[in-house]
């Protein structure tokens, strides 16, 4: 049996889209069962590169046999969708379903900025945009396109933020490799605020050696608790 056709089964009977990981586990499971069938062990040790070509050449398969229906790779999980077109009978017979209203301009805008660029802090985005992004940064978070993913190691220690699944759902994104090539986007200058830095070896966040004395004549940072009395002045009447 090929395993094409056995993939082909398992995403027409699967209720949600699954991953290269999750069809593995099945197929490792199918053959390691105490009631295994002879015909599932030789997939016991399938890898998922192997199975990702199988997918493509699935995919491939379906999109040339000109069907209503056609097999996808959306936010790195596979699923078989109706082609756009039949879409009025489709609503006619599920329903219409609320759905979140469209994204602004500006969110759209600052939504490709993230995507381009991440990780990104808010500040970096408004370098780009030129316009503080406050309310549009929120309806991002909130629709759950976006979300933090750490802090940069800069003063202040600003959250980045980065894009999420849902967002590759949203725009029917494989993965972010197939964003649309932007390379004027990514190639913007954006300034971002020096290290802290810190006599604390413990809290260093930049290498000791930049805490000492440069040969450019720079100042050590020191700690003001250690640092002597200013010598006080004397005042003439």
């Amino acid at each position: 049996m090929e395993p094409k056709f056995i993939l082909e089964s398992l995403l027409f009977s699967a209720q949600r889209p699954m991953n290269v990981k999750e069809l593995r586990e099945i197929f490792a499971t199918a053959a390691t069962a105490e009631d295994a069938d002879e015909a599932a062990k030789p997939f016991k040790k399938i890898k998922e590169d192997d199975l990702t070509v199988v997918l493509e050449e699935l995919a491939r398969e379906h999109e040339a046999a000109g069907r209503s229906y056609r097999l996808v790779c959306v936010a790195g999980a596979w699923q078989f969708v109706t082609q756009p077109e039949f879409s009025p009978w489709l609503r006619a017979l599920v329903g219409v379903k609320n759905r979140p209203s469209r994204l602004s301009q500006a969110a759209l805008e600052t939504l490709a900025i993230i995507a381009y660029r991440q990780p990104v802090t808010r500040a970096e985005v408004e370098q780009v945009r030129g316009v503080n992004i406050d309310g549009t940064m929120q309806t991002l978070l909130e629709r759950g396109l976006v979300e933090q993913s750490g802090r940069a190691e800069v003063i202040g220690r600003p959250a980045l933020y980065n894009t999420t699944p849902l967002f590759l759902e949203y725009f029917g994104l494989r993965g972010l490799e197939d964003l649309p090539a932007a390379d004027e986007l990514r190639r913007i200058p954006v300034e971002r605020p020096p290290a802290p830095i810190t006599a604390d070896a413990g809290l260093a966040t930049v290498p000791p050696e930049q805490l000492q004395l440069g040969e450019a004549g720079e100042t050590p940072v020191q700690d003001p608790g250690n640092s002597p009395p200013p010598e006080a002045s004397s005042a003439t009447n």
